[in-house]
């Protein structure tokens, strides 16, 4: 059962497509294909086990079983309930529906939702005379069903709940990043551990846990607590356990990782999350405003950082800020490459230094952009 491959869909954050695939490739995924969003390969099922616990970019793994065609709910209803539901259920199990609709015929995806639902009830009820039920928060079997104009795509999330939700996270400061975003920008800058790693404003310490996790080659999906597809009927225990506990590509971090941020509570938070992540020992915290910075923690690594955009600050102070960013890192971290996550254009004028990279990424509903910042000894032209 391992050995046949099959296709498998994995879904991300618009930007991270590239970032997502190079991982899915490095764990022997075959014919990719990069899209909107999402990335399709092929590979077995001890390759869907790995994708869901080791992918930092990716935020569920689909399993696509069943593709046709349909202009009408009747359509739908019918091609559904033709399938072959006891490979997949029992008339004990439950399911739940997430249907998905980009579609001029199929206005309403929760009508969708109720007459895939209706198919399969229907489908029990007449060949055993009991149906399985909805459970739309633990389901035994969590069935995603999108429409893309009439071509429908019947495919099981092998995830359950959403990948960035790692299971560190112990507490969080108001608008913490998420955590698939944060190891796709660390990716995106191609550290990989081999410097110390500065976060000036951490908030709750998401890019230094999973800066941590990357460094040391800790698959992202360790402190879970469980994966839909564990509860499949197929779910081979012994693959997975062997899968779960095989810590040989682990690597030894020989830097460190420092985070700080003005604000005590946030600083609070981050200390609990990097405790729940088991990495007190490789992160140091303090409680900092960037403008006091005099010194760099070392003398060369990699900074990045997520300043606030001022959605929840003054315009007139979020000027400063920036202004206090550029100034920084001009006069105290020379020598090393900056990274910067920003919303608005003004705000990176007022950093007032050249980048040599941009990248456009999302965050939350904000179309941002990830800025590279070469940090120079003296003036750029001395350098020459």
């Amino acid at each position: 059962m391992s050995r046949r491959e099959f296709t498998m869909i994995a879904k991300t954050m618009a930007g991270l497509e590239d970032v997502l695939a190079e991982e899915l490739i490095g764990l022997g995924a075959n014919n990719l294909e990069i899209g909107k969003r999402m990335v399709s390969f092929e590979g077995n099922l001890a390759l869907l086990y790995k994708a869901n616990l080791y992918c930092r970019t990716a935020l569920r793994i689909l399993r696509p079983v069943y593709e046709f065609r349909a202009k009408t709910t009747d359509e739908i209803y019918k091609k559904v309930k033709g399938m072959n539901w006891f490979e997949h259920l029992t008339e004990d199990s439950t399911f739940a529906i997430d249907a998905i609709t980009f579609s001029d015929y199929f206005t309403h995806s929760k009508f969708v939702a109720y007459r895939v639902k209706d198919a399969i009830v229907d489908y029990f009820m007449q060949k055993t005379s009991k149906r399985p039920s909805v459970d739309t928060k633990d389901p035994d079997l969590l069935i995603n069903f999108h429409i893309a104009h009439d071509k429908c795509t019947l495919s099981f999330d092998s995830s359950g709940e959403s990948l960035h939700k790692r299971g560190y996270r112990v507490a969080q400061t108001e608008a913490p990043l998420n955590e698939v975003l944060a190891a796709g920008m660390i990716l995106k800058t191609g550290w990989r551990g081999e410097s110390d790693f500065v976060d000036p404003m951490c908030g709750s310490g998401t890019l230094l846990i999973e800066a941590a996790m990357i460094a040391m080659n800790v698959p992202p999906g360790i402190y879970r607590k469980s994966f839909a597809f564990e509860k499949w009927k197929n779910f081979d225990a012994d693959l997975f356990d062997d899968i779960y506990n095989d810590d040989s590509a682990e690597r030894e971090f020989k830097h460190r990782i420092y985070g700080s941020d003005i604000s005590r509570e946030a600083i609070e938070i981050a200390s609990k999350n990097v405790k729940g992540a088991s990495f007190e020992k490789h992160i140091q915290l303090a409680v900092k405003p960037f403008e006091e910075y005099t010194q760099a923690p070392s003398d060369k690594g990699i900074l990045v950082t997520n300043p606030p955009y001022g959605e929840r600050i003054k315009p007139e102070n979020l000027s400063e800020l920036y202004e206090h960013i550029g100034e920084r890192l001009k006069h105290v971290f020379m020598g090393y490459t900056a990274w910067i996550l920003s919303y608005k254009k003004e705000c990176f004028d007022k950093i007032g230094l050249k980048p040599s990279k941009k990248v456009q990424l999302v965050n939350g509903s904000l179309p941002c952009e990830f800025r590279r910042y070469d940090i120079f000894a003296g003036k750029r032209k001395d350098m020459k």
